[in-house]
């Protein structure tokens, strides 16, 4: 391999060569990356090997069905995707942005949880508003995703209000009260005493996760008996059809949720605050007219009482 004094100036590297390395690396599969590049296999084999031969190393060796980065590639990594996010952000942040036409993909990030409530809305009216414009909606952890907004890789997050940094700005998407949902076998009156006494069913995606509504009672210094844990209200709404468990969740959520389950929701009988969402996006993004553009939607479909 070359030494680092010896690889070519900046100046006769093909920086195209740069954005093939980058989707390599996202992907580890050729073939993948030829299609979202459009173009054909053979034309991503042949930038790999001109950026091989100027950097003197393989790059990516066949692992599998696909490729693995080498030592020098992963060093490579993170200077080359940080460098082609700042020159996206650069270009996208002085054009000018029309809903009407423009084929823009935005990457939307929320709690996989909360995808079903609002998904379906934003895609709807993007439908009629925006009809070339797609949102790929992920579902990543805060960490990770504090990186990925400043890198300009996800463009708006959906999470929960959450302490943060200058890197970061938020505001207020919506605010739904907790209510809970019993199966058809529960009668009478559902009280603070009797709420807490009964078993319930929790949704969290993480081992050791900790539910909002567990936070809020450990504030008033209640504990609630969990009996079970899911990944999915769905599979928590569909035990409580069946059990005595007690499930807790946004309103808003459990009128959707609910709709064909035949479940009863219950005000919550605990002064409990209402779940709070915030919209996320990175300062790099503030003034970028399609990233401003598409908060605007989105905060205004979050104000509807139908979206």
């Amino acid at each position: 391999m070359n030494d680092a004094h010896e690889w070519p100036a900046l100046k006769r590297l093909d920086l195209n060569l740069f954005r093939v390395f980058e989707v390599v690396y996202r992907e580890r599969n050729l073939t993948r990356a030829a299609a979202l590049l459009h173009l054909s296999q053979s034309a991503v084999s042949h930038a790999l090997a001109r950026l091989r031969e100027q950097l003197g190393d393989p790059l990516f060796v066949r692992e599998g069905r696909g490729v693995a980065p080498t030592p020098l590639a992963e060093q490579l990594a993170p200077g080359i995707l940080d460098a082609l996010a700042g020159l996206q952000r650069s270009v996208t942040r002085v054009a000018a942005f029309d809903p009407l036409h423009d084929r823009r993909s935005f990457s939307l990030n929320m709690p996989e949880q909360m995808e079903p409530l609002l998904l379906p809305a934003i895609c709807a009216h993007l439908q009629q508003h925006a009809p070339q414009v797609q949102v790929r909606s992920t579902s990543l952890h805060w960490a990770e995703l504090r990186r990925e907004l400043a890198l300009g890789r996800v463009d708006l997050a959906v999470e929960i209000a959450r302490p943060t940094d200058a890197q970061l700005r938020q505001q207020v998407l919506l605010q739904d009260p907790l209510c809970v949902m019993v199966g058809p076998g529960f009668s009478g009156e559902l009280t603070a005493e009797r709420y807490l006494a009964c078993e319930h069913v929790a949704v969290t995606s993480r081992r050791r996760g900790i539910c909002v509504e567990d936070l809020a009672l450990g504030h008033l210094g209640l504990a609630r008996q969990v009996r079970q844990r899911c990944q999915h209200y769905l599979s928590a709404a569909l035990l409580v059809a069946h059990t005595p468990l007690l499930l807790s969740l946004p309103r808003r959520y459990a009128e959707l949720l609910n709709a064909g389950l035949g479940n009863r929701l219950l005000d919550m009988p605990l002064a409990l605050p209402p779940v709070t969402l915030n919209l996320y996006w990175s300062v790099q993004a503030e003034a970028e007219p399609g990233n401003r553009w598409l908060r605007q939607q989105v905060l205004a479909l979050a104000a509807s009482p139908y979206g």
